[in-house]
Parts: structure tokens; C-alpha cells; sequence
């Protein structure tokens, strides 16, 4: 492996981070907790809040944060297993699919602007990278 791609690919992630976190204000009333959260539920309404917490490799006392703080803004809904109910589940409400819409119909936009001059085919050799760069990720930390 070539040590100096290592190092220009760490730094262009991190800076990549930086960049959309200091954007994510213009992208709507979500932060990245909040927004990747709410998209998770979108996808997989209702969860556990340890199950959410594994699928976002996040602890469960910072999960348990998010959920509550969501909770108080109304955009999820907790509620206890029929099968357990010592665990909780939690689903998206009406109001957190109507901001979450809102947030992506906001990043689509700034995405489909930045991106305006790639290629499909290097839109599809990015998107394949970042897949595959997300589920190495999650392979490597388990």
C-alpha cells in the first residue's frame, strides 16, 4: 500500500468532513446526528434504541441522548416493545419524515450543484467507493 495515497486520502476525508459539517447550516434545521438518526428510522422504523445505536456505531448513552432530544422536538416517537416492554422502540413521526425531506431536498440540491460537471461514470465510481468505504469502515471497528 502506498503510504503518501494514505495520507492524501486521510487528510481529503477529513477535510471532506469539515466541509459539509460547515455547510450543514445552510442544508436545513438537522444536524448530522439528528439527520443520519432520522434517516436511519426512515429506513427501519420501529427500532430499539441498541439496535439504532449499532446500526449508527454509536454507544447507547449517546444514542439514548439523540432519541430524547429528538423526542423533544416531536420528529420521533418512543413507545414500549408489545414483545418486551422494558425495551423501548422508536419510530419517525409525521414531522420528522416532513423535516428530513426538507434537509435532503436541501442536500440533494447542493450535491447535484457541486457535482454538476462529473460524469456518470464517475458519479457511479463514487458512489461504489463510498459504499464500500462505509462497510470496510463498519467491518474494521467490529
Amino acid at each position: 500500500m502506498k503510504e503518501e495515497s494514505l495520507h492524501i486520502i486521510e487528510h481529503e476525508i477529513a477535510l471532506l468532513v469539515r466541509l459539509t459539517t460547515a455547510y450543514s447550516p445552510r442544508l436545513g434545521e438537522l444536524d448530522r446526528s439528528e439527520y443520519l438518526l432520522l434517516s436511519e428510522l426512515d429506513n427501519h422504523s420501529p427500532l430499539a434504541i441498541n439496535v439504532l445505536a449499532d446500526k449508527l456505531m454509536l454507544n447507547l448513552s449517546t444514542a439514548s441522548r439523540q432519541v430524547a432530544s429528538l423526542e423533544a422536538k416531536q420528529f420521533i416517537h418512543r413507545f414500549p416493545d408489545p414483545q418486551n416492554g422494558r425495551i423501548s422502540l422508536v419510530e419517525i413521526t409525521a414531522e420528522g419524515q416532513a423535516i428530513l425531506r426538507k434537509v435532503q431536498k436541501a442536500r440533494y440540491a447542493v450535491y447535484k450543484e457541486v457535482l454538476q460537471d462529473w460524469s456518470n461514470e464517475e458519479l457511479e465510481i463514487l458512489e461504489a467507493n463510498l459504499i464500500r468505504l462505509n462497510q470496510d469502515f463498519k467491518k474494521w471497528s467490529r
